[in-house]
């Protein structure tokens, strides 16, 4: 799909505000085109976790200087060359509709960040030094907003969650996503500044300070502790049991399925009996695992209670929950226990279900465009964080996206969480989809200082630590069981008890910024009227 028009307006139209000419446009073109590749590289499965500060860079220089239209288009251009490649797992199951809908959606966002660029230009070129943190405010603005609209919101290929192998994971322990995004965003703009600075005006003290300011942001948060794990421990089960591709219609398609997992639980059992494994004190089974509701069916019932029973511990169950109404359904994770079986008061249902997926919104409107909407079936959300009491310890429950969203994760572990368990099933998907999950996991563990895991039908599942480590990884398309001690500690972190301050904050100086851009720009084109006013009268 094109970008919007990126041609500057032609002869006799008024000058641009901010001082200066900006790069010629097909110049400005391909350093959009290289910004998207280089953010799409930075993020999982490449995890080139260095170009990310390099395609912000690339980015800011396409934009300065330019008028908002075109500023816009190049941010938009940027978004198309990042967004359709990086959600292209989403036209696995859904096909292209969907894919072009929610990558073209998501581009012209970061073409919102392309415009909010090119107005702050007169601030830059009054003062050179504010690039860098210009540029990260803008950046947590965009993904403040991606995060929430339209519709709830789609905050994947955020900038913090390319940071996985990074030092500036570790900032996320201050102030979570928001300020490891802002410490890329300004570390590009240290980039830009110093590549501007060195091409048009060489000067050695400016030249040395962006140098020094872009090495500090992106090296110096090797030096930020991370929270230390403490408290007791407990042994956690992961259970992916795999997911049969071919030849099954779509009942038996879920049974095989449930199978599958009671298969590999009871496996596990027979292990810990014979001392081939731990204990655990948990098993942990993905999302959709029972996509047959235990609560409703008797069969899916006993063969949970079978595979409780084996392992003689609490199981929690990911699971499909019918209501009365046959078109609503609740995505949910339920814990099951050996000898009483499911604990409804431990339940958790899923509070943001993905809009076009498991729920269609307008779906009125969008019945007169086409009658599969109603394939769609509506997934009813959830009230309350997942914060689940198994007894031994309290899991902290998020299911498949809702990692992704920092208010849902921050929500559960304020409830009380001892860790946090990630169920979810990417069998629609691919690999890639899995990895770029697992690194929001890694963000997510240092951000609260709770060990994490990651629990999958098919892969990837995985543990990991306080520090973004992960441990005991699966491969994709695999049955396995991984068995791990993990700490349930309960310290609270400053990104815990900071909650949604950082990013308002850093919203908040955005708006300043803008609003002091436009009172500059007004300054200067009264400047401009007035000096041709004076030339008309001389």
């Amino acid at each position: 799909m094109p970008p919007p028009e990126l041609a500057e307006p032609g002869p006799g139209a008024p000058p641009p505000p901010a001082s200066g000419r900006p790069l010629r446009l097909p110049v400005a073109a391909a350093l959009a085109v290289a910004a998207g590749a280089a953010l799409l590289l930075a993020l999982p499965p490449y995890d080139l976790w260095w170009l990310a500060p390099a395609g912000v860079a690339l980015l800011a220089a396409a934009v300065h200087r330019r008028r908002l239209r075109s500023g816009f288009g190049l941010g938009f251009l940027a978004g198309l060359v990042l967004f359709y490649p990086l959600l292209r797992w989403t036209g696995i199951a859904a096909g292209w509709l969907p894919w072009a809908l929610l990558a073209t959606m998501q581009a012209a966002v970061l073409g919102l960040t392309g415009l909010a660029a090119a107005w702050l230009s007169p601030l830059i070129d009054r003062r050179r030094a504010l690039w860098p943190l210009l540029t990260g405010l803008v950046w947590v603005a965009d993904e403040a907003l991606r995060d929430r609209a339209p519709f709830g919101g789609f905050p994947w290929g955020r900038l913090a969650f390319s940071q996985g192998d990074a030092p500036s994971l570790r900032l996320a322990v201050w102030a979570g996503a928001p300020l490891v995004t802002f410490a890329v965003a300004a570390a590009g703009g240290a980039l830009v500044a110093l590549a501007w600075r060195s091409w048009r005006r060489p000067a050695m003290l400016p030249v040395a300070g962006f140098a020094a300011a872009a090495a500090v942001l992106i090296g110096g948060p090797a030096a930020v502790p991370l929270a230390e794990p403490g408290g007791a421990t407990r042994t956690v089960a992961i259970v992916q049991g795999n997911v049969p591709r071919l030849g099954l219609d779509f009942n038996a398609q879920r049974r095989a399925v449930l199978d599958n997992h009671v298969t590999a639980t009871r496996l596990l059992a027979a292990d810990v009996a014979a001392g081939r494994q731990p204990k655990p004190d948990l098993v942990v089974w993905p999302e959709n695992s029972s996509d047959i509701d235990p609560l409703r069916n008797t069969d899916a019932a006993e063969e949970i209670a079978a595979a409780a029973q084996a392992i003689g511990v609490p199981i929690l169950v990911g699971t499909v929950l019918r209501t009365d109404k046959p078109a609503d359904i609740k995505n949910a994770g339920l814990l099951w226990m050996p000898l009483t079986g499911p604990d409804l008061s431990q339940t958790y249902v899923k509070q943001h279900p993905v809009p076009f997926a498991e729920y269609m919104p307008m779906r009125s409107v969008a019945r007169l465009v086409s009658d599969k909407v109603d394939l769609v079936r509506n997934m009813l959300p959830g009230d309350h964080p997942g914060v689940i009491d198994t007894g031994a310890l309290t899991v902290g429950d998020v299911i498949c996206f809702e990692v992704a969203y920092d208010g849902i994760v921050r929500d559960t572990v304020a409830g009380g969480a001892q860790i946090l368990a990630v169920q979810t099933n990417n069998a629609t998907f691919d690999e890639g989809e899995a990895r770029q999950q697992l690194a929001m996991v890694r963000l997510r563990a240092v951000e609260h200082g709770l060990d994490s895991l990651m629990v999958s039908t098919v892969g990837v599942s995985a543990f990991v630590d306080t520090a973004g480590g992960v441990h005991g990884g699966t491969s994709f398309n695999t049955a396995e069981v991984v068995v791990h001690k993990m700490s349930t500690g309960r310290t609270r972190t400053l990104a815990t008890r900071s909650g949604i301050w950082p990013e308002l904050i850093a919203v908040g100086l955005t708006v300043i910024a803008l609003t002091g851009a436009a009172l500059l720009r007004r300054r200067r084109m009264a400047d401009i009227t007035g000096d041709n006013k004076s030339v008309e009268e001389s």
